[in-house]
């Protein structure tokens, strides 16, 4: 999985925080609170990511309205797994990614896993 362009990114993060369908000119409008941008540039950002999957979009009058298809999380679960994938060793990889985690995240890990059905660990 390739990783999200900045506006690609940009324009995901809005609709994921939002929770909810939103049209180009809400997240132009929100994205013009903190830089300039075209509607245009916006619009041709959103029917990309349409294109490549990442939002599904449903007629409003003669606006479109989009949703992303997964979630943040997914998102970020299939760029960790894209990163592992970069390892000949994956085992060592997650050793060394486990090591960095927080006591709080190897608690989310060993709960992750115990609700997968995954390989327990104590």
């Amino acid at each position: 999985m390739r990783r999200l362009g900045e506006l690609e990114a940009e324009i995901m993060d809005r609709l994921w925080k939002w929770g909810r369908p939103a049209t180009v000119r809400e997240v132009v409008d929100d994205i013009n609170t903190h830089r300039p941008i075209a509607y245009t540039t916006v619009m041709t950002v959103a029917n990309i990511l349409f294109n490549k999957g990442w939002l599904q979009r449903s007629k409003q009058g003669r606006a479109w309205l989009y949703t992303p298809v997964r979630s943040r999380e997914a998102y970020s679960a299939a760029l960790m797994e894209d990163a592992l994938g970069t390892s000949e060793d994956r085992p060592a990889a997650l050793a060394h990614f486990v090591e960095k985690m927080s006591d709080e995240e190897v608690a989310a890990l060993r709960k992750a896993l115990r609700n997968t059905g995954g390989p327990s660990r104590t």
